[in-house]
């Protein structure tokens, strides 16, 4: 019995495990183009985010003059002199539709410039790792606190750093809360205490998400919980650009002194500035955001060591395969470094990939902008009641009632003149309307609203119709020109 349990043992320490224990990465800071393209694409991001609710836009009385703005309450989006209604959600689908065929198009071209940096997990994670190397000092001096003692000093600086997490955090949750109402007054009403509950409750889940994704959880978002690393491998090909490590210049690697060895020294400098932990030289992995901070680490080591730079870079998977075979047997200096750099190409941005991308885009667009061009400012929507669908009058006539909606979008209201066409003799009512000389319902658009009215439409029992006729409400103005019109169904019994 003994002996068995032994064997278990055995074979359950032998059997690997499914889930790997977390390991924190700790990266370096390093300097280089690669570096600051970075941190002025993070300083215009976040300037343009906390900036953004504070811009106006006058749009006139009554009317809210935040320049973004998506207005609940009044069910608006309102993008500076652009206004959209509930009815026009097609147009944000059509923005949507855009972004996702331009980051598709940007992933070809580039690889994953997006999750490098402009994707708003890489954009604060690395605004919070420059607070946490002010407060706990660089790469070396994190790894030796963590594992120190839990004295006053790791308290003190655990503190501190949290602290500022927690202001940005709360910056970026209050910020978002102003997207959706007027930044001063939400602003004044969240220091005072007179904002709702809605208000506090989206404020703390948002500065809890920042704080948790950015500051705890990091490039665990990258690899577990986002799903563009396992659809972004369909939009390269091998002429992307993506950061890739020059093995056919870097093996063998070896010490700076040994001749014979190739460019790479093995000093783990690449390994040590990467966001997400990973080694480049082990080829392309979904850990991988594409941010070239090893770029800038592997350059600077190759400037100290007097060697040309570019031994990471960003190159094709073409160009990868190209100089590898013309430099296939061939020692590591200068001349392999010559032959592998002659067999490389340009890169080919204008392929048939990137023109679909392209064509897709300026399809869309033009869709939008046509959309846009042809918008209707006063539209008219008939609702029929279903319950009955018609009502049997005392003199043997049928009615319909219906909800009229008029829907003005523009700032000026006005009298409009309802006609019915259909077939001759049905007549129409609108109760709590007047009526002009010829007996035809007069409606008030109201501006910037919905008006809704309640219309009965008569057929005399004279006037044999089949079960089903369809009837065109339209709306006129003082010259008597169709200003909006809308179809819909006169619904009798079966003949």
């Amino acid at each position: 019995m003994g002996m068995m349990q032994a064997e278990r043992k055995g074979e359950a320490a032998a059997t690997p495990s499914l889930y790997a224990s977390h390991v924190k990465v700790q990266p370096r800071a390093v300097s280089g183009p690669v570096r600051r393209a970075k941190w002025t694409v993070l300083f215009l991001l976040l300037g343009l985010y906390y900036a953004v609710p504070w811009l106006r836009w006058n749009r006139g009385p009554g009317v809210p003059d935040q320049a973004v703005l998506a207005d609940m309450a009044h069910a608006r989006l309102f993008l500076g002199p652009i206004e959209i209604w509930p009815q026009e959600v097609y147009y944000l689908v059509g923005l949507l539709i855009l972004a996702a065929i331009g980051l598709f198009a940007a992933t070809s071209l580039f690889g994953r410039v997006w999750c490098g940096f402009a994707c708003p997990q890489t954009v604060w994670t690395d605004l919070f790792m420059w607070v946490e190397r002010k407060v706990e000092g660089d790469r070396n001096a994190r790894i030796k606190l963590d594992a120190g003692p839990r004295d006053a000093a790791w308290w003190r600086k655990k503190a501190a750093k949290h602290a500022a997490w927690l202001t940005i955090a709360m910056a970026t949750g209050g910020a978002w809360i102003m997207y959706f109402n007027d930044a001063p007054t939400v602003t004044r009403e969240m220091l005072t205490g007179e904002a709702s509950l809605t208000v506090y409750g989206f404020f703390a889940l948002f500065t809890g998400t920042t704080w948790l994704l950015a500051g705890g959880a990091r490039e665990q978002v990258c690899t577990y919980m986002c799903p563009w690393p396992r659809i972004q491998g369909a939009m390269l090909d091998e002429n992307s650009l993506v950061v890739s490590y020059r093995e056919w210049r870097g093996e063998r690697r070896g010490k700076p002194s040994d001749a014979t060895a190739g460019d790479c020294v093995d000093c783990k400098a690449c390994v040590h500035v990467c966001p997400t932990g990973i080694d480049i030289r082990d080829g392309q992995q979904l850990e991988c955001i594409g941010c070239g901070l090893c770029i800038d680490a592997c350059d600077d080591v190759m400037g100290r060591l007097g060697r040309e730079k570019g031994l990471i870079a960003f190159e094709t998977l073409s160009n990868l395969a190209a100089s590898a075979a013309a430099t296939k047997g061939m020692e590591p200096g200068p001349a392999r470094r010559a032959a592998g750099m002659a067999a490389r190409t340009a890169p080919r941005f204008l392929r048939v990939r990137t023109l679909i991308y392209a064509g897709a885009l300026g399809a869309v667009a033009a869709v939008m902008l046509g959309a846009w061009v042809m918008r209707e400012t006063l539209t008219i929507s008939v609702l029929p009641d279903r319950a009955p669908l018609f009502v049997r009058l005392s003199d043997g006539g049928i009615r319909n009632a219906y909800t009229l909606k008029l829907a003005n979008k523009l700032r000026e209201g006005g009298t409009l003149t309802l006609e019915i066409r259909g077939p001759a003799d049905l007549s129409l009512m609108v109760p709590e309307a007047p009526h002009d000389p010829q007996g035809r319902p007069l409606l008030h658009a109201r501006p910037d609203a919905i008006a809704s009215y309640r219309a009965f439409v008569s057929a005399p029992p004279t006037l044999h119709l089949p079960e089903r006729v369809e009837v065109t409400f339209r709306l006129l103005d003082a010259e008597g020109r169709v200003q909006a019109s809308a179809t819909s169904a006169f619904l009798g019994p079966r003949p």
